[in-house]
């Protein structure tokens, strides 16, 4: 089999194809996600701690240099805290949203499992007669 032929099958899989459409999706749902807890979730909780804006919370390490005309030679080195935060709050929202899908589908395949339980199929005629007469056997013996 050669090459092209191989990955032009690999490619076209259902799952390959399921996988780019979850991570092109994945991403759109993050960026939402993040819009959500920068700009609606975190400036509430900011105005309640006494109007902090939690991507200005900073750790600095280095303070900036200033040449003598007030010019920054270099910037100043600092921990973004605030930054880890927000990035927190946007993975709990998205571990929490993508829990409750998993949840939701898992109990809508329970549903569809028990509505697909499977028949138990009924014997022909002759399996029938046949098992009344091996028990009749059976009484006689």
């Amino acid at each position: 089999m050669s090459f092209i032929k191989e990955f032009k099958e690999f490619a076209t899989k259902g799952n390959v194809v399921d996988l780019a459409v979850g991570i092109i999706i994945g991403g759109a749902f993050g960026k939402i996600v993040s819009s959500l807890v920068a700009d609606i979730i975190m400036p509430p909780i900011g105005a309640i701690v006494g109007g902090i804006k939690f991507t200005e919370i900073k750790l600095g390490l280095k303070e900036a240099l200033v040449d003598s005309s007030g010019k920054v030679v270099q910037e100043a080195v600092t921990l973004n805290i605030g930054n880890f935060i927000q990035t927190m709050f946007d993975f709990l929202i998205i571990a929490g949203s993508i829990f409750l899908i998993i949840r939701l589908m898992n109990s809508l395949n329970r549903k569809k499992a028990k509505e697909e339980a499977p028949v138990p199929a009924i014997p022909s005629v002759e399996v029938q007669l046949l098992t009344e007469i091996r028990d009749l056997l059976k009484k006689q013996a």
